[in-house]
């Protein structure tokens, strides 16, 4: 993968085909190997870049706390150097937390936002001590919380169906350095609430949320898709966080009708 420098460290893209550029931010204990899968038929009609946030995949930390607008001052970056102006963004989970600070930050460089499996509304009180416990915890074992962590994301039904696949995403989770999980889990946990964003955007925002989403309750999402008639909810049935895996046609399906709708 090519790379940039930001603020002293490398940070990792891919950028492939041609057309209207759709960017993909990947989420937590993720890197752009999330997207392998996708990749292909996207390119059919676009032009497809993918970043390494910071701390995860091949990119490197820059501190101890990632905050989500310091991650999308990188993906920023990454826009400088490729000169996109205006693109579609995708993320997922975490992913969309950069996306949304991104919008916040540069709305003029979003065609479209979409929230993949992600909320624009900020931690709770209680979900901000549990992300304080799941610091320590990784400080102690960071391989332990990941292998623990990893299975939680699927529907308990889809653990033992996609147990190889659930291994797989262990081994490369398991390959975020613990400083890269801590940060992360530190800039999550004081991200803003973004809700407002979604009420007057001067771009389309769509919504792609699993009915039986584990981390990110369906029925938020439907709240947040009812902030304004510009927000679009995609519901993809009988998933948990995971689509790409635990419903993956469905999945690229979604995404094929939301991109083929940008103007």
């Amino acid at each position: 993968m090519p790379k940039i420098k930001f603020k002293g460290i490398d940070v990792y893209f891919s950028d492939q085909g041609k057309g209207a550029a759709v960017v993909l931010l990947h989420g937590f204990l993720e890197s752009s190997w999330m997207w392998e899968a996708m990749i292909p038929e996207m390119l059919r009609s676009n032009r497809v870049v993918c970043i390494d946030l910071l701390g995860h995949g091949q990119s490197d930390c820059v501190g101890y706390v990632h905050s989500m607008d310091e991650m999308a001052e990188a993906v920023e970056a990454v826009f400088k150097h490729l000169k996109l102006r205006r693109v579609d963004v995708i993320g997922h989970s975490m992913g969309g937390y950069v996306a949304l600070a991104l919008a916040e930050r540069n709305p003029d460089s979003i065609r479209s936002l979409v929230l993949y499996q992600s909320t624009a509304r900020a931690d709770s009180d209680e979900k901000k001590l549990d992300r304080d416990r799941v610091i320590e915890a990784v400080k102690v074992n960071a391989k332990s919380f990941v292998r623990k962590s990893i299975p939680m994301l699927f529907r308990p039904i889809h653990r033992q169906k996609f147990k190889q696949k659930i291994s797989e995403l262990k081994s490369k989770a398991e390959q975020t350095s613990t400083r890269g999980i801590i940060a992360a889990l530190a800039g999550m946990r004081d991200r803003p609430n973004r809700e407002l964003l979604l009420k007057f955007p001067p771009y389309p925002v769509h919504i792609i949320a699993g009915d039986k989403d584990p981390r990110i309750p369906y029925q938020e999402s439907c709240e947040l898709a009812e902030i304004s008639e510009y927000v679009a909810l995609h519901s993809i049935e009988g998933s948990g966080h995971m689509s790409y895996i635990e419903k993956p046609e469905e999945t690229m399906q979604v995404i094929k009708t939301i991109l083929a709708q940008v103007k």
